[in-house]
């Protein structure tokens, strides 16, 4: 009886060590299940890194769709501003030949009221003709030189407009190659991200076949 006592001992003895180094065994991961916990991680990171540079590369691409309006529109604005200049030449150049014309005008009324003065008198009916002539010229002439005085102002601004959209339409482009240059770097990163994903997805696949 006492053997058989012995005996039953000695076997749950064993069976127990046998449990312990079995627990022991599990905790203690094997180098293959470390190496797939590696690939796992190294998946999910490729992951996180996938992600991100992606939404970089929309980001930038909204940056450069923006920037491509920006610059569609300063370019509009140039050359409406160019136009105007343009049309602001045309008024100056007209004004100018009128005031020209008119002064010719005032220089004849001049000579016409000096000779009537001198040949039919200070008041009379010729010189008084003059003189409402050269008053009618005098009037044109100055509102001649005020037009073009509004179209030397006119012609000045908008030519300011013209430069300074023309400086948008340079930082526009500036903007738009930076932003172009960041999205295909962002564009590289997804590739390598991809790359990188597919290998350790191609690791992990390699790793669970050799445990």
């Amino acid at each position: 009886m006492k053997a058989e006592l012995m005996v039953r001992r000695g076997v749950l003895a064993m069976a127990f060590a046998g449990l312990l180094a079995a627990g022991a065994s599990a905790q203690d991961p094997t180098p293959q299940q470390q190496d797939v916990q590696s690939d796992k991680k190294d998946i999910r990171q490729d992951k996180k890194d996938l992600a991100k540079d992606r939404a970089d590369r929309n980001a930038d691409q909204r940056d450069i769709n923006k920037d491509k309006r920006d610059l569609s529109k300063d370019r509009a604005d140039r050359n409406a501003d160019q136009r105007d200049i343009n049309h602001d030449k045309r008024d100056l150049a007209k004004d100018r030949a009128e005031r020209n014309a008119d002064q010719r005008d005032i220089n004849k009324d001049k000579r016409d009221l000096a000779r009537d003065d001198a040949k039919y008198g200070v008041n009379s009916s010729e010189a008084k003709a003059d003189r409402k002539d050269l008053r009618a010229d005098r009037a044109d002439r100055n509102k001649d030189q005020r037009d073009i005085n509004h179209d030397k102002a006119d012609l000045s601004k908008d030519r300011a407009d013209r430069n300074a959209d023309q400086r948008d339409i340079n930082h526009d482009k500036k903007d738009l190659a930076k932003d172009r240059k960041d999205r295909n770097k962002d564009q590289k990163d997804i590739n390598k991200d991809k790359g990188d994903l597919h290998k350790d997805r191609k690791d992990l696949r390699q790793d669970r076949r050799h445990k």
